[in-house]
């Protein structure tokens, strides 16, 4: 299993940045690897990607989930993949997102590529483009402020 994780502080309030990340449909916009992220109902996604150069379809579940502070998700069919995305707040116009992500490459491409650290690349630039993205704008695109509480 690769792990990836990288923060990247964004000049804009806790709030606006947990309510972008809670666009899931917008994530094309700032992950270079995510074509669409469909939202299924409140715990539900579908995701397509294409990471080095193979497409992959997967759906996946949100896990947890609690406004301003984090949120975790889980493949629930193909690609095996999980991730968790918190988010401290460091000023009222300053937030630190941190996103930790973990994926079991498949086949030849993806063990080559998790061997050359595109996975902790791609998350590096997600990041980056993220903070690109919510501080260009004057507001977020959208909001769900819903709990999912922690199974188990």
């Amino acid at each position: 299993m690769t792990t990836a994780e990288k923060s990247v502080d964004v000049a804009v309030p806790i709030s606006t940045a947990y309510n972008q990340w809670t666009q899931f449909e917008d994530f094309p916009e700032f992950m270079a690897d995510v074509e669409s992220v469909t939202q299924i109902d409140d715990r539900h996604l579908h995701w397509e990607v294409e990471v080095a150069g193979v497409r992959r379809s997967f759906d996946a579940e949100i896990t947890e989930q609690h406004p301003e502070e984090r949120i975790a998700w889980r493949s629930t069919g193909g690609t095996d993949q999980a991730g968790v995305v918190t988010f401290h707040k460091l000023t009222d116009d300053q937030t630190r997102v941190t996103l930790q992500m973990e994926m079991e490459p498949e086949g030849a491409a993806e063990t080559i590529g998790d061997k050359a650290g595109i996975v902790s690349r791609a998350v590096e630039r997600d990041m980056k483009n993220f903070k690109e993205f919510i501080e260009s704008r004057p507001t977020e695109t959208g909001a769900w402020r819903g709990e999912v509480p922690r199974e188990g």
